[in-house]
């Protein structure tokens, strides 16, 4: 613990972000430099509790503060090497994690949290920087096979585990470029890509083979993979969006988020000068007002759009813990994110009953508000009467989540289980129902967090090698919440 008084003698302090008329006209990250002195003072508010509540919030059990102590006494070699005991990637998850650690934190109980994500993304961000990120090649090779489809955070995290004990691995993925979420889903202000190229060249430096363009199922076989490879690793995602059916849903300009931000993120890469499916000049509503609502925000905005809306059904949330959310969990705040900053308009409470179109385009949505009841653990929608409202769209992103993995043509290759929510069976060493056969993140446990995916990542690695092996030295992550095999 470095300064047993930090938390008295510091308030939380977050890096300023570069003013919203300046960022708006590029796609670079929106946070400015944190100063070293800065960041040391906040690294000292952690009181190194008896009982780190913080390492408990975090999926991957980071050992947040040994490493806070670390950075205070500018340690920063030594600090970067605790952070990735436990995490494959902390440029991705001190960018991209709404921090569950922080939630959990006990400074948290009656002042406002370390600042634990900054910190991480500071030290990894240095390692980079001073050159102390190297490739770790395994010392010998095992002769075994793995086969990784999908190359987002879970599918990344089990590979790079994987190669480093050892073994031979090939990710495949579907599309031109490897990344999936990180790389297509993930706007460039909140991950510019350098950050994930640089990860991608360690991990190909390591022995890490990629194929891209490779859709199993169409080009290879799900049998076929399993035939030439001593285990295959599912990570596919869960990647069926979640549509909205009511009347007027075929006109055109209705768009699922994961269709507009792919291309906005493709005019980035250099593929494309402009995005076929594009805000400038647009009227645009968003409808669902998670962290991929604020996604599409940010991303018209910067595209041009006259106006911007985004609905949620829910009611506002407090800006302050409730009752039936009490500290270590995570709570339901009222959370600004940096794309609110910029513009466009809220609304809470709303529900849209109709799209309506002019010469087969959408033109308006007709809405209504809503009451929120909670009934056998699940919210029950009421219309209030009077509260109808028409609002003009040129363009309307549908930003409602993923309802599970896409499964066609694979679970009847190999007869593979489903629970009962349609993602892929598995038990608790992330096997399927098929020997040699293992599945995770997203896709066996539904919609989730990156830090998540890579916690699952880093786990399913540890149980693959020790099918190969007979025993493991791998680390592997606690994670009570792995759905179970049917």
């Amino acid at each position: 613990m470095g300064d047993i008084r930090g938390f008295i003698k510091y308030e939380r302090q977050l890096p300023e972000r570069r003013s919203v008329p300046v960022r708006l006209r590029d796609w670079k990250e929106v946070s400015e430099p944190f100063p070293e002195l800065d960041l040391k003072r906040q690294a000292s508010r952690c009181m190194d509790c008896g009982i780190p509540f913080c390492n408990h919030g975090c999926p991957l059990g980071n050992l947040i503060p040994d490493w806070n102590d670390l950075t205070y006494r500018g340690q920063w070699r030594e600090a970067v090497e605790r952070l990735h005991a436990t995490n494959n990637f902390p440029e991705f998850t001190g960018r991209l994690c709404p921090a569950p650690c922080e939630t959990a934190c006990v400074l948290g109980i009656s002042e406002p949290a370390v600042t634990i994500k900054q910190v991480e993304v500071s030290i990894v961000d240095r390692a980079w920087e001073e050159g102390w990120i190297k490739p770790l090649p395994a010392s010998q090779r095992s002769g075994r096979r793995v086969a990784v489809v999908g190359s987002g955070p879970a599918g990344l995290a089990v590979a790079q585990q994987l190669t480093r004990a050892g073994h031979e691995v090939v990710v495949f993925e579907r599309d031109d470029r490897i990344g999936g979420l990180l790389r297509f889903g993930i706007p460039e202000f909140k991950l510019e890509k350098q950050h994930l190229d640089r990860r991608l060249a360690q991990m190909e430096a390591e022995g890490t083979e990629f194929r891209t363009q490779t859709s199993i199922g169409t080009d290879i076989a799900l049998t076929e993979l399993k035939s030439d490879y001593d285990a295959v690793v599912l990570a596919c995602g869960a990647t069926r969006a979640r549509d909205l059916t009511i009347p007027g849903r075929a006109l055109s300009g209705i768009v699922q988020a994961m269709e507009y931000l792919p291309w906005a993120n493709r005019v980035q890469e250099g593929d494309l000068e402009n995005s076929p499916v594009s805000a400038n000049g647009k009227q645009v509503v968003v409808i669902g007002g998670g962290d991929t609502g604020a996604d599409c925000l940010g991303t018209a905005l910067r595209q041009g759009a006259t106006s911007v809306q985004q609905f949620e059904i829910m009611p506002r949330p407090s800006e302050f813990r409730t009752e039936d959310s009490p500290w270590p969990t995570w709570p339901a705040l009222y959370r600004v994110s940096s794309s609110h900053e910029e513009g466009g308009q809220r609304r809470f409470a709303i529900n849209t009953e109709e799209f309506l179109g002019k010469d087969g385009h959408v033109a308006f949505l007709r809405t209504h508000g809503v009451s929120t009841r909670m009934a056998d653990g699940r919210p029950h929608f009421e219309k209030i009467d009077g509260s109808e409202e028409v609002f003009p769209a040129d363009l309307v992103l549908l930003a409602l989540g993923f309802t599970g993995p896409e499964t066609e043509g694979l679970t009847a290759e190999l007869d593979l289980g489903l629970d009962s929510r349609g993602n892929i069976a598995r038990d608790e060493s992330f096997s399927t129902s098929t020997d040699g056969v293992f599945v995770c993140g997203d896709m066996g446990r539904g919609q989730s967090l990156i830090v998540w995916a890579i916690a699952e990542g880093r786990s399913c690695a540890a149980s693959v090698d020790e099918f190969l092996l007979g025993a493991t030295s791998l680390p592997t992550a606690i994670l009570p919440n792995t759905a179970p095999l049917r």
